[in-house]
């Protein structure tokens, strides 16, 4: 299944989908309805083979939480992101087996790309 995840809330992610003009087989997931299922965490782990490359570590519930992110294990990693939605680095698009995460520039023209050759 082709998806995104997002935060409908989130400025940034509302650029970065006008930005990419998805498709229309591509399910929008905003995250805070409808969170992250553990088969969305794995897929998108088994992409990048890492938990701690998932986390959001500018969330200001890290902090509230004194999570100290430099410290991260995979599996602490792994419980923040089932734990709740603002954990997760934002936005994700899965399309087409290929799995972007984040709203750096070079990560968005990458996703451009991507979408643009298919």
């Amino acid at each position: 299944m082709n998806y995104f995840l997002f935060l409908s809330s989130c400025d940034t992610c509302k650029r970065i989908i006008k930005t990419l003009n998805l498709p229309d087989d591509v399910v929008m997931i905003d995250i805070k309805k409808s969170p992250i299922s553990p088969a969305q965490i794995e897929e998108i782990y088994n992409a990048t083979g890492s938990y701690e490359s998932l986390i959001n570590k500018r969330a200001q519930l890290l902090k509230q939480r004194n999570i100290d992110t430099k410290n991260l294990t995979e599996e602490t990693a792994k419980q923040l992101l089932t734990d709740h939605y603002t954990f997760l680095k934002r936005p994700v698009l899965v399309y087409n087996g290929k799995v972007f995460i984040g709203n750096s520039k070079k990560e968005v023209e990458m996703a451009k790309s991507w979408l643009d050759e298919q």
